[in-house]
C-alpha cells in the first residue's frame, strides 16, 4: 500500500459523500495503490450510512472505522493513522476537503525522502486562499499559532491546516505518543516530531474555507489553549521520549 488517506468525520452526512467521490476519483487515476479510511467519531447523524453506501461503488479500497462515542478529532485521526492505515505514506485530511486532494501531487518532499513529515500551511506566501474564514476565526487561529510559537512548541505559523502527511515510521513515532484528543493535537504532533528530530517540510496549499466548521470559536478555542500547557507538562515528565 502506497498511500493511506485518513478522514476523521463527526456528523458529516452532508459533506462526506462529496469528499469521498473526489478522493476516489483522484486515486483511480494514479498508478499506485491507495486506501481511504474514514473514522466516524461517534456521529449521531447518517455519516456512517453514507460511507457504507459509497463503499459499494468505490474504486479505491474504503474502510469505515466507527468509534462508539465522540472523542474528538485528535482521537479519530490517531485511530486511523496508528491502528488502521497500512500505507508507506499516511495523510490525514479534513472531511470538508478544504484542501483539494490533488495537493497530494505536490508532496514530493515526503515521497522522495527529503521530509518525514509534511504539513500544509496557509501562512506561506505561495498559498492560495480561495475562500477565507470569518474574521473572528482568522483572528483566533493567528492568536493560537502565535502563542504556540511564543511557548517554544513549534516554529511553524500554521499548525492547524487539516492536511498533513507522514512516513509510516514517522506516523508510528508521533501518533503512539500523542495524548490530546481534541483540536490541539496538531500542535502536539509537530512538537513530538521536532523532539525526535524528524525532518518537517511545509507545503503551500490551495484552500477553500467551509462555513460548516466544527470548531467552536469559544469553547474549542479555550480547550486548545489549555492543550498547549498539557504539551508542556508532558514534555517535562518525559511522555514524548
Amino acid at each position: 500500500m502506497h498511500i493511506s488517506l485518513v478522514i476523521p468525520a463527526f456528523n458529516e452526512e452532508s459533506r462526506i459523500t462529496g469528499t469521498l467521490e473526489k478522493a476516489d476519483a483522484f486515486f483511480s487515476r494514479q498508478p499506485y495503490d491507495a486506501e481511504i479510511i474514514v473514522v466516524d467519531d461517534g456521529s449521531t447523524d447518517k455519516t456512517g450510512a453514507q460511507v457504507e453506501a459509497f463503499q459499494k461503488k468505490a474504486s479505491t479500497p474504503l474502510i469505515l472505522e466507527v468509534l462508539p462515542e465522540n472523542r474528538g478529532k485528535g482521537a479519530a485521526v490517531r485511530q486511523g493513522m496508528l491502528h488502521k492505515a497500512k500505507g508507506d505514506f499516511r495523510f490525514f485530511y479534513d472531511a470538508d476537503s478544504a484542501t483539494p486532494v490533488e495537493e497530494l501531487l505536490r508532496c514530493d518532499d515526503l515521497f522522495e525522502g527529503r521530509a518525514e513529515v509534511l504539513i500544509g500551511s496557509r501562512a506561506l506566501p505561495e498559498s492560495k486562499i480561495h475562500k477565507r474564514q470569518a474574521w473572528y476565526r482568522m483572528t483566533m487561529g493567528r492568536c493560537f499559532n502565535r502563542i504556540v510559537r511564543l511557548l517554544g512548541l513549534t516554529a511553524y505559523a500554521d499548525t492547524q491546516c487539516g492536511f498533513k502527511g507522514f512516513t509510516k515510521e514517522a506516523a508510528q513515532i508521533c501518533f503512539s505518543r500523542q495524548t490530546i484528543d481534541g483540536f490541539g493535537f496538531d500542535a502536539e504532533l509537530l512538537y513530538i516530531a521536532a523532539r525526535h528530530g524528524l525532518r518537517i517540510s511545509e507545503l503551500p496549499v490551495n484552500w477553500y474555507n467551509s462555513p460548516q466548521s466544527k470548531v467552536n470559536p469559544m469553547s474549542d478555542a479555550a480547550r486548545m489553549f489549555l492543550d498547549l500547557f498539557v504539551i508542556l507538562k508532558n514534555s517535562r515528565t518525559g511522555r514524548y521520549d
